[in-house]
């Protein structure tokens, strides 16, 4: 048996290795960036974000992996930002199909939450909400409950808008809570 075909395999593996080392070695860079992204100040992640200028590759590069992406029937995307877990905003970045910033808004606001209504779907809720913070699933009431932490002013300042669904994944009500500090 010659040494050269086996050589030439265990460089091969060599290469194997170390590729999948480099894979490795990517990919917590990644996360360590995803996690720096969470938790940088909102002043920083909307920095310079100019609409009609800024690139998805900008926005890509300044704000991170966004939580979901949708790509729409004429080609404009909208990348979601939810801040942090439980955090009191969540940006929605949409995205023209030039590739060019077109507005980021935040959605956790009153006026957001009074366009939910009964009979929407998981899913529409989601497309005007976001990512909800809290996911609670009474089964023998049968209800499911997502919650988001945001500002709302007033006395206390922070409020949690709940949205309950029904055995059929559909909006059947809503209701506020108090954010409890102290457990």
């Amino acid at each position: 048996m010659s040494l050269k075909p086996l050589g030439i395999a265990w460089l091969a593996a060599c290469f194997a290795l170390a590729g999948c080392d480099q894979q490795q070695s990517d990919q917590a860079v990644q996360k360590l960036k995803d996690f720096f992204n969470a938790i940088k100040p909102d002043a920083l992640l909307l920095k310079d974000m100019t609409p009609g200028v800024t690139t998805e590759a900008q926005i890509r590069s300044q704000m991170g992996k966004p939580e979901t992406e949708r790509t729409f029937t004429d080609g404009s995307k909208r990348f979601e930002y939810p801040r942090g877990p439980q955090g009191l905003n969540t940006y929605m970045v949409d995205i023209d199909r030039d590739g060019k910033l077109q507005a980021i808004t935040q959605v956790l606001t009153a006026a957001n939450f009074a366009k939910i209504h009964a009979g929407m779907s998981e899913d529409e809720v989601r497309r005007l909400l976001g990512k909800p913070g809290e996911i609670a699933v009474y089964p023998l009431k049968p209800e499911t409950v997502w919650s988001w932490k945001w500002r709302e002013g007033g006395v206390t300042e922070e409020g949690i808008f709940n949205v309950h669904f029904d055995r059929n994944l559909r909006v059947y009500t809503t209701s506020r809570s108090d954010v409890v500090r102290g457990r």
